[in-house]
C-alpha cells in the first residue's frame, strides 16, 4: 500500500460501503484499518509476544 496515498485508500474504503452507512460506521472502519496496519508494522518490527509466553504470564495451560 506504499504506492497508494491514504487519501485514495479512503475513497476506496467510503466506495465499498453501503449507500445506508453512517458517521459511526465511517469511523469504525477507518479505526480498524488503522489497528491492522497498526498491528502488522509491530509484527514486521519484531514487536510481538509469543503465544508462549503470554501462557506463561498468565498461567493458562498450554
Amino acid at each position: 500500500m506504499a504506492t497508494t496515498s491514504i487519501k485514495d485508500e479512503a475513497r476506496k474504503l467510503i466506495e465499498r460501503m453501503p449507500e445506508t452507512s453512517t458517521w459511526d460506521d465511517l469511523m469504525r472502519e477507518i479505526y480498524v484499518r488503522q489497528a491492522i496496519e497498526a498491528g502488522l508494522a509491530d509484527s514486521d518490527a519484531g514487536r510481538t509476544t509469543g503465544v508462549e509466553q503470554v501462557r506463561a504470564e498468565f498461567g493458562l495451560p498450554e
